[in-house]
C-alpha cells in the first residue's frame, strides 16, 4: 500500500525526498526478504525495518503539494488510482451488509466520517460525488434496486459543472488520467470520462431497446433517461468527448433511442408474425400491420410521455420510423398487385389503417405545427391509389357483366306481370337483383376506396338502367310508322265526292303506303303497359338504391377513418342528389315516349276503323263521336286495369293527346270522302265537349285544367269551321303575307290549317278559290294518282 501510494504513481516530484524514496524501496525489499528467514531472525528484521519505514514514510507523504488544493501538505498525493480505489472501498461501507440493495441507516454519519480522508487521499467535491455516483450505480446494476438508481441521479446532479469548479480543482482534475483498453485499442481518459462513460454506455444500451428492457418498469426507464441526460451533459464538457459529440444534441440522442428501440422491436415482431402466419395461414403483411399498429399504440401510450419531456416530437419520430420500416416490407407487394385477390383484400385495409393511425399520431403529437414537415418526409403507401386502380378494374368487369344481364333479361322477358300485385315485368326485378348483388360485392371489398371508385360504380349502374330503357324503346315501333299516311290534299267536288270514296275503297293504288302501318308488328297494349310499369319500377326504386349506396359509403368511410375534406366528394364530378340523373332523365323520357306511343297506337291502330277511318263519314251529322266513345271507354278501362296507379294520369294523358290528334286528323286531313259545312261547327264543338268530359270523368279522371289545356288547340280548329268561307279566304291571304314576318292572320291560324279548312269545306266558293290559288285538284281527279 505504501509503495503504491508514495512511490509508484508520483504526481508531485520527490525533490530532496528522492533519497528517502530509495531508502523506502530498500526497506520494503528487506521486509519481503525476511519472509525467507527462520522465525526469530525474520521477526527481528521486520521489526527493525518497520521502525525505519515509519520515519521515512512520513516526510514522503508530507512533501509540498500542488497549490493549496488539500492544504500545505499532500498526505497521499501521488497514488491517484490507488486513492480512488481506496475511496471506492470506503464508500462501499454505506450499504447494508445484510441487504446490499439498501443503504445502511448510518449512511450520513459514514459519509461525514469519510470526509476526513479527503485531504489524505486528494479527494475533492467533484471526485467525491463522481465516485459516490459510480459506487451507487455499480450497486444498482448488481442488485437491480430502483431506489439506488434514484440516489445515482441525486449524486450526478451534485457533480459541479466545469464553471462551478475552482481553478485548483480544475487543474487537479486535468492532471488525472487513466489508460483504458477499448475496442479500438488503449485510450487515455480523464477522471470524469473514466467513471461516466461506462454509465453512459449502459444507459444508451438500455434505452436503445427500451421496448425490451422496460416492458413494465416505466419509472426505471424514466430514471435511466435522467441518468443518460445528466451524464451526457457532464461528458460534453470534457474536451475529447465534446469534440466527438458536438454535432449531436439531446433531441438527436432521444431520436437515436427511439429509432433504435423501434427497429429492434419491429425485428422481433417480424419473427413473431412469421410464426403466427405459418400457423394461421393469414397473410404476413396483414398480420405485421396489426402488430405494428399495436406497437405504435403501446409506444405512444407508454413510452412517449417519458421521452417527450426531452423531445416534444418524439412520438412523431417513433411513428415515422414505424412507417418507414413497414413501408419497406409493403412496397414489393404493392408493386406486384394487379388484381383484387384474397391477399390484397387482406393487406390493403390493414396497411391503410396502420398509415392512418401513424398520421394521426404525428398530427396529434406535433402541437407546434411541425407535423407537415414530418408528413412530407414520409414515403406514403398510397394504398387508396393502388386499391382504387384494382377496384376500378373490378367495377368495370362487373359493369360489363351487368350489361350482359340487362340484355339477357330483356331477351327472355315475356312482358307479363310478375303478379297481380306486382304488374311490372320480371326483367327489371332481375336487373335490380344483379345490380344489388354488385353493390353488395363492392362494399364487401374491405379495401380503401376513393370517391372516384364510387363514382365509377354510380356511372356504371346509371348506364345499365339507361341501356334498359333504351332497349325497351328500341323494341317498339316508331310513332310515325303506325300513323296512316296523310291523304293527298284535294278540294271538294259535289259530283264525285261519294263516288270517289267508293272507288277508293275498291281499288287504291296507294295501298303500300296506306297499309304500311298495319303490317308493322306493334306490341299489344297490355305489353306496352307492362313495359311502362317496368320502367316506373326501375325509376321508383332508384331513390332507395341511391340512398342505400350513400349510407353504406358513409359507414365505410367512417370505418376507414377518412380524414379528408368532405368537399372532396363533390370535387370528383358527382353529388348525392344527381348520382342517377342520367337514368332518371332517360327513363322519364322513355315513359313519356311510350305513353305517347301507347295513346297513338290505341287511336291510330286499335280504334283506327271507328275513329280514323269512319268518324264524320260521309258527314258529321251521320257519324258523331258518340260512336267511338264505347270502344274508347273499353280500351281505357283495360288500360287502367294493367297500368300502375302512379302512371295512370301519364298514360291517359297520352291517350287524350292521341285522341285529339286523331280528331284534328279527321277534321283537317280526313281525305276526299269527308266534307264539312258551316253548320258542323256546333256539332263538332259538342263532340269535343263529350271527349273532354270523358277524360275528366267527373273528377275521377285527369285534372280539368290539364284536359282544358290539351283541348284548347282542337277548339281553335273547330272554331274555324264556324267562320264564313269569305272570312277564311281573306284571313288566308293576309296570313300568307304575315307568316313571312313571323305573324298570323286575325283568326289566329296558320296558312296550312286555313287551306285544309277550305279544301274540306263543302262549298263551290272554297273549291274554286283553292283551285285557282293553289292548283289543288278536285277529289275525283286524284283517286287514281
Amino acid at each position: 500500500m505504501l509503495e503504491e501510494g508514495l512511490i509508484n504513481h508520483p504526481a508531485v516530484g520527490f525533490g530532496e525526498s528522492g533519497r528517502k524514496a530509495n531508502e523506502l524501496r530498500v526497506l520494503l525489499a528487506k521486509i519481503e526478504e525476511s519472509e525467507s528467514f527462520p522465525p526469530p531472525a525474520a521477526e527481528m528484521q521486520r521489526t527493525e525495518c518497520l521502525k525505519s519505514l515509519r520515519e521515512i514514510a512520513m516526510p514522503l507523504a508530507e512533501r509540498p503539494a500542488r497549490g493549496d488544493l488539500t492544504g500545505e501538505v499532500c498526505h497521499w498525493a501521488d497514488g491517484y488510482h490507488l486513492n480512488v480505489k481506496l475511496y471506492e472501498k470506503l464508500l462501499l461501507s454505506i450499504f447494508d451488509v445484510l441487504d446490499e440493495g439498501k443503504l445502511t441507516e448510518e449512511v450520513e454519519e459514514i459519509l461525514e466520517l469519510l470526509k476526513s480522508t479527503w485531504r489524505i487521499l486528494g479527494i475533492t467535491e467533484t471526485i467525491h460525488y463522481t465516485c459516490y455516483a459510480w459506487v451507487l450505480f455499480r450497486q444498482f446494476v448488481i442488485t437491480g434496486e430502483q431506489r439506488i438508481l434514484q440516489y445515482v441521479i441525486e449524486q450526478l446532479k451534485k457533480i459541479p459543472l466545469k464553471e462551478q469548479r475552482g481553478p485548483q480543482e480544475r487543474m487537479h482534475l486535468k492532471s488525472l488520467h487513466s489508460r483504458v483498453e477499448m475496442e479500438k485499442g488503449f485510450q487515455e481518459l480523464t477522471f470524469l470520462q473514466s467513471f461516466l462513460l461506462p454509465i453512459s454506455k449502459w444507459a444508451d444500451k438500455q434505452l436503445g431497446d427500451y421496448h425490451l428492457n422496460y416492458a413494465e418498469g416505466l419509472m426505471m426507464m424514466e430514471n435511466t433517461v435522467a441518468v443518460a441526460m445528466l451524464v451526457r451533459r457532464l461528458l460534453l464538457e470534457e474536451p475529447e468527448t465534446a469534440m466527438e459529440s458536438a454535432t449531436i444534441s439531446d433531441k438527436e440522442q432521444i431520436e437515436f433511442y427511439v429509432t433504435s428501440s423501434i427497429k429492434n422491436a419491429f425485428t422481433r415482431i417480424i419473427q413473431d408474425v412469421e410464426a403466427i402466419s405459418q400457423a394461421t395461414n393469414e397473410h404476413p403483411l396483414a398480420l405485421l400491420a396489426e402488430h405494428t399498429k399495436k406497437l405504435l399504440q403501446r409506444d405512444n401510450t407508454i413510452y412517449m410521455p417519458i421521452l417527450s419531456q426531452r423531445h416534444q416530437n418524439a412520438a412523431a419520430v417513433s411513428a415515422s420510423t414505424l412507417h418507414k420500416l413497414y413501408g419497406i416490407k409493403l412496397r414489393p407487394f404493392l408493386d406486384n398487385a394487379e388484381h383484387l385477390t384474397e391477399d390484397t383484400i387482406a393487406v390493403f385495409p390493414a396497411a391503410y389503417s396502420l398509415e392512418h393511425d401513424i398520421m394521426q399520431v404525428i398530427v396529434s403529437s406535433c402541437a407546434d405545427g411541425t407535423s407537415d414537415a414530418y408528413c412530407r418526409k414520409l414515403n406514403l403507401f398510397k394504398i387508396e391509389t393502388a386499391s382504387g386502380t384494382l377496384v376500378l378494374r373490378w367495377v368495370n368487369s362487373q359493369l360489363a357483366r351487368i350489361l350482359n344481364w340487362v340484355d339477357r333479361a330483356i331477351q327472355q322477358e315475356r312482358w307479363v306481370p310478375v303478379s297481380p300485385q306486382q304488374r311490372h315485368g320480371s326483367s327489371i326485378v332481375e336487373v335490380y337483383r344483379i345490380v344489388e348483388e354488385t353493390v353488395d360485392q363492392f362494399f364487401s371489398l374491405e379495401v380503401p376506396m376513393r370517391p372516384g371508385e364510387l363514382g365509377s360504380l354510380f356511372r356504371g349502374i346509371d348506364n345499365a338502367f339507361q341501356v334498359y330503357a333504351k332497349t325497351i324503346l328500341d323494341k317498339i315501333a316508331n310513332k310515325e310508322d303506325i300513323v296512316p299516311p296523310v291523304p293527298i290534299l284535294t278540294r271538294y267536288s259535289r259530283e264525285s265526292g261519294i263516288k270517289a270514296f267508293v272507288k277508293k275503297e275498291l281499288k287504291d293504288t296507294r295501298i303500300p303506303d296506306v297499309l304500311k302501318s298495319i303490317e308493322i308488328d306493334v306490341a299489344a297494349t297490355s305489353t306496352l303497359c307492362v313495359q311502362l310499369n317496368s320502367l316506373h319500377y326501375a325509376i321508383s326504386q332508384l331513390n332507395k338504391l341511391e340512398d342505400s349506396i350513400w349510407a353504406r359509403w358513409t359507414r365505410k368511410k367512417h370505418h376507414d377513418k377518412l380524414t379528408k375534406n368532405p368537399a372532396e366528394e363533390t370535387a370528383k364530378g358527382f353529388q348525392k342528389k344527381d348520382s342517377f340523373d342520367g337514368s332518371r332523365k332517360d327513363i322519364n323520357a322513355a315513359i313519356d315516349r311510350m305513353c305517347e306511343f301507347t295513346g297513338t297506337k290505341i287511336i291510330f291502330c286499335d280504334l283506327r276503323e271507328p275513329f280514323i277511318e269512319n268518324l264524320y263519314k260521309p258527314s258529321v251529322s251521320q257519324s258523331r263521336l258518340e260512336s267511338v266513345m264505347e270502344p274508347l271507354d273499353m280500351v281505357l278501362n283495360q288500360l287502367c286495369d294493367v297500368i300502375m296507379e302512379p302512371l295512370r294520369d301519364r298514360v291517359v294523358t297520352g291517350l287524350l293527346q292521341a285522341s285529339l290528334d286523331g280528331l284534328v286528323r279527321v277534321i283537317l286531313d280526313g281525305g276526299p270522302s269527308r266534307v264539312f259545312s258551316l253548320g258542323d261547327a256546333k256539332l263538332l264543338e259538342e263532340d269535343l265537349e263529350i271527349l273532354k268530359e270523358f277524360f275528366i270523368s267527373g273528377g275521377d279522371g285527369l285534372p280539368r285544367g290539364v284536359v282544358e289545356n290539351q283541348v284548347a288547340r282542337v277548339r281553335q280548329v273547330i272554331k274555324l269551321q264556324g267562320y264564313e268561307t269569305r272570312e277564311i279566304i281573306e284571313d288566308l291571304r293576309s296570313a300568307s303575307e304575315l307568316e313571312m314576318q313571323g305573324g298570323r292572320g286575325k283568326l289566329g291560324a296558320d296558312t296550312k290549317t286555313l287551306l285544309r279548312i277550305l279544301c274540306h269545306r263543302g262549298e263551290s266558293e272554297a273549291s274554286q278559290f283553292v283551285k285557282k290559288q293553289f292548283k289543288i285538284p278536285k277529289s275525283g281527279e286524284t283517286v287514281y294518282v
